[in-house]
């Protein structure tokens, strides 16, 4: 492999050439990056593609002159239980054109870009999967949920009574060009509450609103809509589209929620009062929620209200920096376990003891003290931030209890209020 340092660094793998592009080629890396997602037909949005270069951070496969791999990556950062965050790793618009597969592209772009962010300081490297078979090679595994709700509105008949609101507070919408403004900053207040969560940068917002287009994009405006309190401070958005359904004289429309943000009960239930009394609305559909969120307990039905075919697992991660990781996190008891972790690659091998305190500090240190647990770098990543327990884990065969009762106390340590979630694809 070459010097992840030196951005002119070129590998080889089969034959076929690994390296960073330069500005002027990110139209190229667009147009192999659209043929790998299939989707040939999309024009470049090389402007668009321009913002998002950063040197050394878009990698390409060369076969000659041609460009047949893609893949990138960006700094974030990553919200963890107890409300710390670390510096992570981002990867994204991975793709090898189907005359390239089984090469060894991917694995040298992702070698490559590891050993680069663990030199940069990254503690973890999160991905959202598309296949669920790619990515546990090089250590990462499944480590947030997804979840959503189909809501029948002629079942529930909306919210419960009793529901705490806000006195004096009001519901208001809102522009395009406000909710890039106050989206963004009630964003970056909520994100540090939810573990799992992960930053949004300008961009981000203006592709939201319509400001910025990519070819392909199927912008329709939101009902965009905020809740202030009674000082005036924002404290929750949503964002919601209807579709326009008549069944003969009766109205029969769809309306689904694309991003819903509450920093507390009070302002969900104001928010969801709107949603859920919408005019000629039969269906409320929210795709996208937490796996805590307690929507359907809200509702005076809760059988009104039916898992998203969507819900499965989201971010994949994999632990760098096994002590900046798990030294930044909180716990949930105190305790001690060992740990065995196996890790092809290398950053997180080795035997290390997780020892957690009374006012749920911990620390992640080597120790050649006997393992009670021994796993996998993708399971470590699993476990990292709540999304799975040992002793499930151990029921699946996927990590081996050395110590009888081991499981069940690192799941005590490991337990946490909220189970990680991130409502930004990337």
């Amino acid at each position: 492999m070459g010097n992840s340092n030196d951005h002119a660094a070129v590998d080889t793998v089969s034959g076929l050439q690994v390296r960073a592009v330069s500005v002027d080629e990110v139209a190229e890396w667009n147009r192999a990056l659209n043929f790998g997602f299939l989707r040939p037909e999309v024009a470049v949005a090389e402007d668009l593609r321009r913002r998002y270069w950063e040197p050394g951070r878009m990698l390409a496969g060369f076969d000659g002159e041609r460009q047949i791999a893609t893949f990138r990556s960006f700094d974030t950062e990553l919200t963890v239980p107890g409300g710390a965050v670390v510096p992570a790793d981002a990867i994204t618009n991975v793709a090898v054109t189907a005359t390239h597969r089984r090469r060894g592209l991917l694995s040298a772009m992702m070698r490559r870009n590891l050993a680069a962010a663990a030199e940069r300081g990254s503690a973890v490297a999160i991905l959202a999967a598309a296949e669920y078979n790619i990515y546990g090679r090089f250590g990462f595994g499944p480590a947030t949920q997804g979840a959503g709700w189909n809501i029948e509105l002629r079942r529930t008949r909306g919210l419960r009574e009793g529901l705490p609101g806000v006195p004096g507070g009001r519901t208001d919408f809102v522009t395009m060009a406000e909710l890039r403004e106050l989206g963004a900053d009630l964003h970056e207040r909520w994100r540090r509450t939810q573990p799992g969560a992960i930053e949004r940068d300008t961009l981000w917002w203006e592709r939201t609103s319509g400001e910025v287009r990519a070819p392909g994009d199927e912008f329709k405006e939101p009902f965009a809509a905020v809740h202030r309190d009674a000082a005036g401070e924002v404290t929750g958005l949503v964002l919601y589209r209807i579709a326009n359904k008549w069944d003969g004289a009766y109205p029969d429309c769809k309306l689904t929620v694309s991003e819903f943000i509450a920093l507390d009960l009070p302002t969900a239930v104001e928010l969801w009062r709107l949603v859920l009394s919408v005019d000629w609305v039969s269906r409320v559909e929210v795709p996208k929620l937490a796996p805590d969120d307690p929507l359907p307990l809200l509702l005076q039905d809760p059988r009104a209200a039916t898992p998203h075919e969507d819900n499965g697992d989201l971010v994949w991660l994999r632990v760098l920096d096994v002590e900046a990781a798990f030294g930044a996190r909180s716990y949930g008891a105190p305790g001690r376990v060992v740990l065995e972790v196996d890790d092809r690659l290398g950053y997180a091998s080795g035997r290390w003891a997780l020892e957690t305190a009374e006012d749920g500090t911990g620390r992640c240190v080597r120790t050649t003290d006997d393992a009670d647990l021994a796993l996998g770098a993708s399971e470590l990543g699993s476990l990292y931030l709540g999304a799975e327990t040992a002793s499930r884990l151990a029921a699946a065969a996927l990590l081996t209890e050395l110590r009888p009762g081991a499981a069940a106390a690192a799941d005590l340590l490991l337990r946490t209020p909220l189970r990680a979630w991130t409502p930004t694809e990337f």
